[in-house]
């Protein structure tokens, strides 16, 4: 007799597969979140820092505050394009550049709000970020139509706060500000889907260090950016003004 036909050589192949898909996933899920927290700690290390340097008020007054915009619009745009052409040591360098840059501009707030009161709103952003993250990664449901509305959303809000630029109505400001918190909070449920998505859309066979770096730093970005939009966005809201 045969002792190989006692074995369910089908079924040890599908869980040793289901065992590398495991332990791809987490791997991912480590580099994002590991470098979003990076880069949330670089920009609120950086903020803090200029704000109470007073490097953040000659910034402030002079044209230095736009070409911070600027540049971290450019820096965006580069990664989201450029992503397949640039090496991954590139693309984390960049996103450490933007993190840094935006804790520049994120200085203002410490102009604006309490102390006490934006560490209060970090931290009930921190608390709904980690929840809709959470449940983003192990729902059943396929959240990709609500990616699709909420991303539609997003671009009625950049319109409405360009429209706003020139009305200054306080009214729409609000307005768009608690509109942009669900916005922000069910994309954050879509971002964290899309992490285990689009990791499991790598063939095998690219599933190398770079394609693993360059995946988590994008997906980084997107994460880094929805808690950021809704802390501030929270903080217009809730944040007890100086």
């Amino acid at each position: 007799m045969d002792d190989r036909s006692v074995y369910d050589y089908t079924r040890m192949f599908e869980e040793a597969r289901q065992v590398d898909e495991t332990s791809f996933l987490a791997s991912i899920l480590r580099k994002v979140y590991g470098w979003m927290a990076i880069g949330l700690a670089l920009s609120g290390v950086i903020a803090w820092y200029t704000a109470m340097s007073g490097l953040g008020s000659r910034i402030m007054n002079s044209g230095a505050f736009m070409i911070c915009i600027i540049a971290e619009l450019v820096l965006v745009l580069a990664l989201s394009w450029g992503i397949r052409k640039i090496s991954a040591g590139v693309a984390f360098a960049m996103f450490l550049a933007y993190a840094a840059l935006n804790g520049l501009t994120l200085s203002l707030i410490f102009f604006v709000y309490e102390l006490g009161s934006i560490q209060k709103i970090f931290f009930l952003t921190a608390g709904m970020f980690g929840g809709m993250a959470i449940y983003g990664s192990v729902t059943k449901r396929d959240l990709q139509n609500v990616g699709a509305v909420f991303g539609m959303a997003l671009w009625g809000i950049i319109l409405l706060m360009l429209v706003n630029l020139f009305l200054r109505s306080e009214r729409l400001d609000w307005a768009v500000s608690f509109v942009a918190v669900l916005v922000f909070t069910g994309l954050t449920a879509w971002d964290a889907q899309k992490v285990k998505l689009l990791a499991s859309s790598i063939p095998s066979e690219e599933r190398n260090q770079s394609t693993i770096m360059k995946l988590g730093v994008i997906c980084a970005l997107e994460l880094y950016l929805d808690f950021v939009n809704l802390f501030l966005h929270l903080l217009r809201i809730l944040g007890r003004r100086r």
